[in-house]
Order: structure tokens, then C-alpha cells, then sequence
């Protein structure tokens, strides 16, 4: 068992190469296309609108038959999604279809990726583990963001989603084969939509705090993902110190990896002080910052990287916490399904994201005003101000 869990990890990774690509060139591409910031922002958000479409159908599959082959039909996916914007995306539409078929693919590799994992690991060192894999999710975007930032100057952009696209098929080959073949029992619930299994979920406070505190965490998290490249654009521009001597794409690069361990060290910090508390400081924390990062754009541009940063590990500190709770929560006979609902609910959350924050520039004003990138960030962090009432509601009935 030891070295399974590295190998599900670091094909978590790979599978992560084409995710950050789209954001990563979307200053080119909006440029390209001729695209408004809320055409901008809903293509980011049809990725996620191909993940909470086939998410459920993907996590509740590994209930019934071997997770390593849900694995490969979402690498393949993945896959198709991602080379076929290189080779054939032309504008807003065509875009976001392949953005959808990214987004399918994804949902069929990091639930139930994460499913696998469970499954081979108990204990405190499945909450570790859980930690580790979806705080490599960051190192996978950041990878994702440097890889794409590298290739479109040589080679173009176009080329740039078919390299990234590789890493699908080494995820796919890696998960395949260094996990022995295992077929779960069958489960009594629908594939598709398991309603019944998601009530009892729901019926679980715990367990729906969880799901529901993700919903806002991935609204913000992917919403400042998706609009970090032009942040940092216009703060180059703004910057009366003049512009970084790193590219934006480096940069975000420099910052999903620093944002890292911040997942997994607030994991053991909530450990220590408990899940619910770490949770509703981090939240409130966040969404504040966001707002200060906006207006020090204008601000040398050393400092604003220092606080891309700490927002960053801010908005990552409770990604871990979240999901190890749920896991913890679940019953273990449903929790395929229990993940599929969390990923679900979740992700749509991160579909919003990139969205609102397009449409909040658009109506405060566009990317050239600081304060429309504040109402930006302020848009995408209202839910997680409200982090003590979803704890209040959710709390375990005494």
C-alpha cells in the first residue's frame, strides 16, 4: 500500500497539466477573440459546467465497477477536451465546448482519484493523505500555468493546450497500472442521480456543512484562479514601480506552488483547534484579503506578489479541511456518493466563479480601475463571509 498512494498523487498532478491553460492565455485570447470580460469569464466557467454535469455519474460509477477504468475513460476525455481547443477552437462557442469536454474529463479523474485513494488508506494517515492529494491539486494548476506560459511565446497557444494535453495520457497510464484490478460491491443507489443516497447525506449535518462550505470555497477559489493572469496584467500596468521582471504566467505559477502547503499545514492546524473553527477563520480571513489584494495594484510590484501570495494560501488553508471532513463524515457504504454530491455542489460554486468576477468587472467599470477588480474579488468572497451562519446551521444537532 505504501507506494500506491504516491502514484495516485503524482497522476493527480499530470492530470492537472491542462487546467490552468485556458486562464493562463486568457489576456491573448480575450484580445484574440475580441471577448468581454463576462464572455471571458463564462468560457473559464463551461469548464466547470462539463465537471458538475458528469461528476456524480463519475464518483457514484466507482461504487459499482473498477475505479481504475473511470480513471481512464476521464484521462481520455480530458484528453480530447484539451487537444481539440488547440487544434480547433476558434471564438467564444467553439471554446467553450471544448472547455465543457475538459471539464467532464477532469470530474472523471480527480473524485474519483481521490475515491481510490480513500480506499487504500485509513486512518489519520487517510486524512494526511487527503490532504496531500487535493493540495497537489495547486501544484498541478501551478504546473499547468508555467507549462502554458513557456510554450505559447515559442510555439504559439495553440500548441500550447496540445502539450498540456499530454498529461492526461500519463495520468491515466499511471493510475491504470499501479493499482490492482478491484470491483466494489454493487450499491443499491441510482448511478446518475443517487437521490436517495444524497438525502442521507444531507441528513448528516456534518457532512452537509462540509459540501456547503465547499460550494463557497471553490466560488473563490476558482474565481480568482481563473482572472489571476489579467490581475497581474493590470497591476503591471498600474505599478508606478514598473512592471515584475517574471511574467504573469510565471508568477501564478510561483504562487499556486507557494499556496501548497498551506492547504496541508491548515489541515494539522484543524486538527489541533478542530475543523469548524479553523474553517470560519480562514473563510472570513479570505474573502478580506481578496479586497486588499485589488487595491494594492497600484503599489510596487514586490508587494503585490507578497499579498497574491498570502491570499492565495488564505483562500487554499481550508481546501484540505473540508474535504478530510467530509470523508471523515460520510458513511463509508456511500461515500462514492458522498463525493460525487461535494464535488458536485462544489464545483458549482466554481463555475460561478470566474463568471461573477468577469461580470463584476464589467459593471464597476472594466480592468482598467482598480476598484472594479476590488468589486471583483469582493464578488467571489462574498460567500465565505458568511461562513459563521453555515456553521451555526450546520452544526451537529446536540
Amino acid at each position: 500500500m505504501g507506494s500506491v498512494p504516491i502514484f495516485l498523487i503524482c497522476a493527480h498532478i499530470f492530470s492537472m497539466l491542462g487546467f490552468s491553460t485556458y486562464p493562463a492565455l486568457l489576456p491573448e485570447l480575450q484580445g484574440a477573440w475580441g471577448l468581454s470580460n463576462s464572455q471571458a469569464g463564462i468560457v473559464g466557467s463551461f469548464f466547470f459546467a462539463g465537471y458538475i454535469a458528469t461528476v456524480s455519474f463519475w464518483t457514484a460509477l466507482t461504487d459499482r465497477i473498477d475505479g481504475r477504468w473511470v480513471y481512464a475513460a476521464g484521462s481520455a476525455l480530458a484528453l480530447l477536451g484539451c487537444a481539440g481547443f488547440g487544434f480547433f477552437a476558434q471564438g467564444f462557442l467553439s471554446a467553450c465546448v471544448f472547455q465543457v469536454l475538459m471539464g467532464a474529463g477532469v470530474a472523471g479523474t480527480y473524485m474519483p482519484g481521490l475515491r481510490l485513494l480513500s480506499d487504500v488508506t485509513h486512518g489519520k494517515s487517510q486524512s494526511r493523505y487527503v490532504a496531500f492529494y487535493t493540495s497537489f491539486f495547486g501544484i498541478g494548476a501551478a504546473l499547468s500555468f508555467a507549462l502554458a506560459g513557456w510554450i505559447a511565446p515559442l510555439a504559439g497557444w495553440r500548441m500550447a493546450f496540445v502539450w498540456c494535453a499530454a498529461g492526461s495520457v500519463v495520468s491515466g497510464l499511471m493510475v491504470f497500472f499501479s493499482l490492482a484490478a478491484k470491483t466494489p460491491a454493487g450499491a443499491t443507489h441510482s448511478i446518475l442521480f443517487p437521490l436517495a443516497a444524497w438525502r442521507r447525506i444531507l441528513a448528516n449535518r456534518p457532512a452537509a456543512g462540509y459540501i456547503f462550505g465547499y460550494c463557497v470555497h471553490c466560488l473563490e477559489l476558482f474565481g480568482s484562479r481563473g482572472w489571476m493572469v489579467a490581475f497581474l496584467a493590470f497591476a503591471a500596468g498600474a505599478g508606478a514601480a514598473g512592471a515584475s521582471p517574471w511574467s504573469p504566467t510565471a508568477i501564478a505559477a510561483f504562487v499556486n506552488i507557494c499556496a501548497v502547503p498551506a492547504s496541508i499545514l491548515g489541515n494539522e492546524m484543524a486538527l489541533r483547534i478542530g475543523r469548524r473553527r479553523w474553517i470560519l477563520i480562514v473563510m472570513a480571513s479570505s474573502s478580506l484579503a481578496g479586497i486588499a489584494l485589488a487595491f494594492s495594484a497600484p503599489l510596487h510590484w514586490a508587494l503585490v506578489v507578497a499579498l497574491l501570495v498570502f491570499y492565495s494560501m488564505l483562500v487554499m488553508a481550508e481546501s484540505a479541511t473540508l474535504t478530510a471532513g467530509l470523508v471523515a463524515a460520510a458513511p463509508a457504504e456511500l461515500r462514492g456518493a458522498a463525493m460525487g454530491l461535494y464535488s458536485l455542489i462544489g464545483f458549482g460554486g466554481g463555475m460561478l466563479g470566474p463568471a461573477v468576477f468577469g461580470a463584476a468587472l464589467d459593471v464597476a467599470g472594466g480592468q482598467g480601475s482598480v476598484a472594479a477588480w476590488a468589486c471583483g474579488y469582493a464578488a467571489i468572497g462574498a460567500g465565505c463571509l458568511a461562513a459563521p451562519l453555515v456553521v451555526r446551521l450546520f452544526r451537529p444537532a446536540r
